[in-house]
Formats: structure tokens, sequence, C-alpha cells
């Protein structure tokens, strides 16, 4: 009975503590943010694109019309449970360069300097006609012929 009985209060403890694990927030980091003494080192004028990529290694991504500007970019996610994740930090290093590429320009962007782009709900029109799913399915019987005409 005493037996019975530890093992009961260990199958417990080994539940509830496996509950309470689950609970826990999951923290995930995303993305590539430089050392703030890297970049300290760094200044305007002073480097070029070769030095800086050197220093800071590749950028995560490159304006598309514009390639003199690249975007080193962080994100740090926090997920309890089942919920949705929620941000807890995103950090955007913008570098620019001059034709000669050249280091000109500098400038962090925070999380708090963005903002929620809301998706229009509106749809596009299709033409033709809306057809059934029984149409869809028995529409081409009776269309092709062996003999090809």
């Amino acid at each position: 009975m005493v037996r019975l009985r530890k093992i009961v209060t260990l199958l417990a403890v080994s539940v509830l503590g496996l509950g309470l694990a689950a609970c826990l927030a999951r923290i995930e980091t995303r993305g590539n943010i430089p050392d703030t003494e890297r970049l300290a080192e760094l200044r305007p004028g002073e480097y070029s694109r070769k030095e800086v990529l050197e220093m800071l290694g590749s950028p995560s991504s490159i304006a598309s019309f514009d390639s003199e500007t690249w975007y080193y970019i962080s994100e740090r996610t926090e997920t309890v449970a089942f919920f949705a994740p929620e941000i807890k930090e995103r950090k955007v290093l913008m570098v620019r360069f001059d034709k000669e590429g050249i280091l000109s320009d500098m400038r962090q962007i925070g999380l708090e300097e963005g903002f929620v782009v809301e998706p229009v709900g509106r749809e596009t029109p299709t033409a033709g006609n809306k057809i059934t799913v029984m149409e869809q399915l028995f529409g081409n019987l009776g269309r092709f012929n062996k003999d090809g005409k």
C-alpha cells in the first residue's frame, strides 16, 4: 500500500511538472544584428562596402531599387503555450553607401517605430462563368472523340 502511494505521488508530481513546463514561454530569435562594439567602430566616410561586409557579415536584405542600402534585421518573439507569438524586440540596422561604395550613413530602427499594415479586404472579380462542382466534374464528358472530330 505504501509503495502504491509513492508511485501515485511520483506520477502526480511528474504530470504536474510536465503541465507547468508546457506553459513556459518559448523565446525565438531570428535574424542578424551585429554587436554594439563593432557598430561603435564604424564611422561614416571611413569604411568601404567590403570592410563593412567583413565586420558585420552579410546583410539580411538589400534594398530592391537601390543596392547602396543594406538592412540587418533581427526579431525576438515569445510564445506561451498555444497562444499567438508576441514580438518582444525588433531591430533593423540600415547601412547606406555612396556611389563610390563608402559608408555614408547608419541608422537603427526599433519596434516602436514600426507599424502594422492592414491588408485590404476587397477581392478582385474574375472574368468568366461561375460553374458548379457538378459542371466541373461532368463538363468534359463527350467533348473529346477518339477519331478527332
